[in-house]
């Protein structure tokens, strides 16, 4: 990493306030704190994932649950009225909640419906592996021009605003209370205000593309007499769009020095276009081109290394020859790579993550390829298995870049926070392996599996509905191949619009691009403070639609 010494608009805390180095996972009780909290949040995530087929974001609640900890009249517990130690609690509890539903049960169902029962804990295993190595790629190209800090990443502004609506209180605390109240509300509802929370934070060109995207899957049945949904249109929209933003990025990669000042004004230019306050660009990249490169590199060798492990465990060897299970590994592990790049970029931008679609992708491209039924099944459930957590860590590691931005010296007490919030994820891991082993029989016995395992699992039993399906890819994927360009790096118009093509949500097309034109008049009426006050009710929408969201485990059970 090549970090700067100061953060954007950094104005030092009181000497009282600042500790001199970040809390530390490993005190006693807040281990046994995050511990407790994972196991919750896993619990959470399995049981609605396997009663409802949703998943929750609950790191607002383990920030809630901290800052009550922290009010308890206990001189000891009084510490927990850090809020980077509620952050570390809410990156805990998050983390296993998004590891043990999308992740783990999503990934150990798909060889369990495909019948082959005795590949659950080999496929668990290799889904775990896939599931460190994808949190430790984002944990450690955070902060980079691809994965910027300053970017959205809209629920953990969410976690941030909220752990510091608690900790400062007064009219802050209001606006946030009162948007998660609406929040709340929206999802008794069954309206998703988390997504007009999300446009008051977003990207605004981004967004608009994503209502957009949003609006035509919903109403295309009544528009053009059938649902794009269901042929393919999205997912050739994407691969186009997946394949140009893969370029982007390798081309940024290979950038020299020379070329950063090129960045610096894209950067610029994306605030003047969102109308955000001016930051420091240097600040903001603290992971330089050469580093990013050599963490992906050495994210596709741990992928392989996974799939390496997961096809012994698996017994691959006996249904494939040597030469088409060492081309089974490179794909296993390019796929799971490029996932985890594509859903990230659209949780960045968007705060929803396509994973589902992106992992049905390389399951159509396996079968068009002639992958036999079992490794594809394999590949499958190890590929979903990454892309969450790496959205996951993206949120945790935006809360706690804005919890932390004021503290001085700031380069240090980055790095000490960042470090501690991935030990914080592998205790959320943790808890999540172990929840899933011991639930998952459980669940699948009573016929509770995964919506999307189901799809997977199908899809591998069943095939291509029509030879027609490569070529509907391949013509969808020149126009989202087109908007990608035309957007940029920056702005992923291109991967938006996929995204919201993929995305079945009624009424969430209305409320994003109505929110975008609240933002637009908002900021013409109170200027450069319209920001400030809609990041707070943004952040309280998502807040609220995440509380809503975990409190349905009393409906799921």
């Amino acid at each position: 990493m090549s970090h700067t010494s100061a953060p954007p608009h950094a104005h030092p805390p009181t000497p009282a306030e600042e500790p001199a180095h970040h809390p530390r996972v490993r005190e006693p009780f807040l281990f046994v704190l995050l511990a407790a909290l994972s196991v919750v949040g896993a619990v959470i995530g399995a049981d609605l994932v396997a009663k409802l087929g949703i998943s929750a974001n609950t790191s607002v609640v383990g920030a809630l649950i901290a800052m009550l900890v922290g009010r308890i009249p206990l001189a000891r517990l009084r510490r927990m009225r850090s809020v980077h130690r509620q952050n570390l609690a809410q990156s805990a509890i998050s983390a296993a909640t998004f590891a043990s539903a999308n992740a783990l049960l999503t990934s150990v169902a798909v060889p369990y419906v495909f019948g082959r029962h005795d590949l659950v804990w080999p496929m668990l295993t290799g889904s775990f592996i896939g599931l460190v190595v994808d949190a430790w790629v984002l944990y450690r190209a955070f902060g980079s021009r691809l994965l910027p800090a300053t970017a959205a990443w809209p629920p953990g502004t969410a976690a941030a605003e909220t752990i510091k609506a608690g900790d400062k209180g007064g009219k802050r605390a209001l606006v946030l209370g009162a948007g998660t109240l609406i929040g709340i509300g929206g999802t008794l509802l069954s309206l998703p205000f988390s997504a007009a929370g999300v446009a008051f934070l977003g990207n605004v060109w981004a967004l608009a593309m994503f209502g957009i995207g949003l609006g035509v899957r919903e109403f295309s049945p009544d528009v053009f007499h059938t649902d794009i949904g269901a042929g393919y249109v999205p997912h050739g929209v994407m691969v186009g769009a997946g394949v140009v933003a893969l370029g982007q990025a390798t081309v940024m990669l290979l950038r020299r020095r020379a070329d950063r000042t090129a960045g610096v004004q894209e950067r610029v230019q994306d605030q003047v276009e969102d109308a955000r306050p001016p930051v420091d660009p240097t600040a903001a990249v603290t992971v330089d081109e050469r580093a990013l490169r050599r963490t992906l590199l050495r994210g596709y060798a741990l992928f392989t290394a996974g799939a390496v492990v997961l096809s012994l465990v698996g017994g691959l060897y006996d249904d494939m020859s040597p030469g088409t299970l060492v081309g089974w590994v490179l794909f296993a592990a390019f796929a799971a790579l490029v996932h985890e790049l594509i859903v990230g970029l659209a949780a960045m931008q968007s705060g929803w993550f396509p994973s589902f679609a992106v992992t049905l992708i390389f399951l159509v491209l396996g079968l068009l390829i002639g992958i036999p039924s079992v490794p594809l099944a394999l590949l499958v459930g190890y590929v979903s298995a990454t892309g969450p957590a790496f959205a996951d860590m993206g949120y945790d590691l935006k809360a706690g870049w804005l919890l932390r931005r004021e503290h001085q010296p700031w380069d240090p007490f980055e790095r000490e926070g960042r470090r501690e919030q991935f030990r914080a994820a592998l205790i959320g891991f943790a808890a999540a392996l172990v929840v899933v082993a011991v639930l998952w029989q459980s669940y699948f016995r009573q016929g509770l599996i995964p919506p999307v395992a189901k799809v997977y699992a199908d899809t591998v039993k069943s095939g291509l509905d029509s030879p027609d399906v490569l070529r509907t890819l391949l013509i969808w994927a020149v126009p989202g191949a087109l908007i990608q360009l035309l957007g940029g790096t920056r702005r992923q118009l291109g991967v938006m619009l996929a995204t919201g093509l993929l995305i079945l949500t009624p009424h969430a097309c209305w409320l994003v691009l109505g929110a975008l034109a609240v933002r637009v008049c908002y900021r013409r009426l109170r200027g450069p403070r319209a920001d400030e006050e809609l990041n707070l009710v943004g952040a309280g929408l998502i807040a609220g639609a995440s509380l809503g969201d975990s409190a349905q485990i009393i409906k799921a059970g």
